[in-house]
């Protein structure tokens, strides 16, 4: 496990690397639309355990809690306290690892919210 916790240490997180979560999320959002689309002009219902959807929605959680976990670790970093707020390197990187965990957590909450309609709903009225 810690040499694990050290590869993940070795990683940088940049912008990109905060971008993700909130990407994967809109991406699930758009699949979660166009899913519900097809399947009501195609089907007329949802289907009875919708397998795509189950399956994408995983990979989608799985992404982001990947990203986050990463972040975690990188925020966890030993160092001053916060609120990293020098102008030195290694508190932006904090910084963003820590945003990245708030923004992976909001971003996981976002595609549960997203895909539990399929849970609920059964028909396209």
């Amino acid at each position: 496990m810690k040499r694990i916790a050290g590869r993940l240490r070795r990683r940088t997180v940049t912008l990109w690397t905060m971008v993700v979560p909130p990407t994967v999320w809109a991406a699930h959002f758009l699949f979660s639309y166009l899913w519900a689309a097809l399947m009501c002009a195609k089907v007329g219902a949802f289907a009875a355990f919708p397998t795509l959807y189950v399956a994408a929605t995983a990979v989608a959680i799985v992404v982001i809690v990947a990203s986050g976990v990463i972040a975690w670790v990188q925020a966890r970093e030993p160092g001053d306290a916060p609120p990293h707020d020098a102008g030195t390197t290694k508190d932006r990187q904090r910084f963003l690892a820590t945003a990245t965990v708030l923004l992976a957590a909001l971003s996981t909450i976002a595609v549960v919210f997203t895909a539990a309609p399929v849970a609920f709903l059964t028909d396209c009225r």
